[in-house]
């Protein structure tokens, strides 16, 4: 009616994401707290270390050092380790930690699931991070690289933007979204400084 339109099916996974996404947005209540955190200790310990990590073959990203904090908070606060059941009666609550992430594809959003994070360190973590991603990409990762996951890191850092409300992964209870760094001018001991943030919303 108003010009030249092309039709295309939707794919697989992006019918299939698109429903639960959905479904979570609306059977789950969804609260914000957006922050935003000063990384240069986070920058600076990483610069140190991509020498040796480059060495292992290994790419040490910002999101493998959330990931690592993900983990230790979870271990603080066990609630947002937790699933509710499907009575909505009941809070599982997990003793293992398998950390999803989000992943952008060209057939759609995927959440590869990092297993037993909390027994791996910040290189390990790079390196699943970077296996898991390529699979993803290469439509390439198994039903079970999907599942079981008890929380989600969707960043959005490589797109950019300042904040975004991410969509809690159903039936995990919470999320942490990331945007992308920026340096910003700090109020620090009576001046101000020059330093790298991170928001998160």
């Amino acid at each position: 009616k108003f010009g030249a339109v092309e039709v295309k099916p939707l794919g697989r996974i992006q019918k299939i994401s698109g429903s639960r996404l959905q479904a979570s947005w609306l059977n789950v209540p969804h609260v914000w707290q957006m922050d935003e955190a000063d990384i240069t200790e986070l920058e600076e310990t990483r610069n140190k270390l991509k020498g040796d990590a480059s060495k292992a073959g290994v790419k040490l990203t910002p999101l493998a050092f959330i990931l690592r904090a993900c983990v230790k908070a979870l271990r603080e606060f066990p609630m947002v380790n937790s699933s509710l059941d499907a009575s909505g009666q009941n809070l599982v609550f997990k003793k293992y930690v398998h950390l999803g992430f989000a992943a952008d594809t060209p057939n759609g959003l995927v959440v590869p699931v990092i297993r037993d994070a909390d027994k791996k360190d910040v290189y390990e973590l790079a390196r699943e991070l970077a296996t898991l991603s390529e699979k993803a990409r290469a439509g390439k990762l198994s039903a079970l690289e999907m599942q079981g996951a008890s929380f989600t890191v969707s960043s959005l850092g490589g797109i950019g933007g300042t904040s975004f409300t991410p969509i809690i992964n159903a039936p995990e209870v919470a999320i942490l979204g990331v945007a992308r760094s920026s340096m910003r001018a700090i109020y620090k001991e009576g001046q101000f400084v020059p330093r790298p943030v991170l928001p998160f919303p």
